[in-house]
């Protein structure tokens, strides 16, 4: 199963265990504002609205959640969601 053959919201995922498995504050990119206002799962959620404007560098690809999702697409954070980069849009 991939990120394209889930329920959008949770990409099929209980979103609790979604949160406990995200690495995104362990990204080089993940900005103090952005942990101050709690944002993860970036790869479901979209983009960050105000908090990452640099790419530091990406550790999506060796994220339990995009493993266990079968993602395909990197820096949600700045990009948007696996969706909205599958669909050819920004998530904003």
């Amino acid at each position: 199963m991939n990120a394209s053959d889930t329920p959008a919201g949770t990409m099929g995922g209980n979103p609790e265990q979604l949160r406990q498995e995200c690495i995104c504050p362990e990204c080089p990119t993940y900005t103090p504002c952005a942990r101050d206002a709690q944002e993860l799962l970036y790869c479901v959620a979209g983009r960050s609205p105000r908090c990452i404007t640099e790419d530091l560098g990406c550790i999506c690809p060796t994220c339990p959640v995009a493993d266990r999702i079968g993602l395909e697409h990197l820096t949600f954070c700045l990009l948007g969601s696996e969706a909205a980069q599958r669909a050819g849009r920004d998530a904003r």
